[in-house]
C-alpha cells in the first residue's frame, strides 16, 4: 500500500512546517493529487489518520484537489484530457505527447494554529 508511505511523507512535511512556524495544531492539509498518480484517496486518508494520532496533526482535515490527466500532442499541438490511459491524439491520431498535468502529488497548503 503506497498510500501509507505517502501519508508518512505528508505528515512529515506538515509537522516540519508546523515546528518551523511554532504552530500548536494542524487543522487542515490541502493536497494536489493527479489523476495519473494512482493514489486511492480513501486509503491515503485512512493511513494519515492512523499515523497522525498523538501528534498536532491528529484530526486534521485532508482536502484533496484532483488534477486531470492533460496531454499535448507533439505533432499537432492539440491539448486534451487523456481518458482511460488512451494517449492517442484525438485530432491527428499520433501517439506521442507530453504530459501537462495529472502526475501531481504534493502538499498544496497547510492551515495551522
Amino acid at each position: 500500500m503506497h498510500e501509507m508511505a505517502i501519508a508518512e511523507g505528508v505528515l512529515d512535511i506538515a509537522l516540519d512546517y508546523a515546528k518551523k512556524n511554532n504552530a500548536q495544531r494542524i487543522s487542515e492539509i490541502g493536497l494536489l493529487i493527479g489523476e495519473m498518480s494512482g493514489v486511492v484517496v480513501e486509503s491515503l486518508e485512512f493511513s494519515f489518520n492512523m499515523i497522525a494520532k498523538g501528534t498536532i496533526a491528529e484530526n486534521a482535515k485532508i482536502v484533496v484537489k484532483r488534477t486531470p490527466l492533460i496531454g499535448r500532442c507533439t505533432k499537432c499541438g492539440k491539448e486534451f484530457h487523456v481518458e482511460h490511459y488512451d494517449f492517442w491524439c484525438p485530432e491527428c491520431k499520433d501517439g506521442v505527447l507530453s504530459i501537462l498535468s495529472g502526475r501531481e502529488m504534493q502538499v498544496e497548503y497547510l492551515e495551522v494554529d
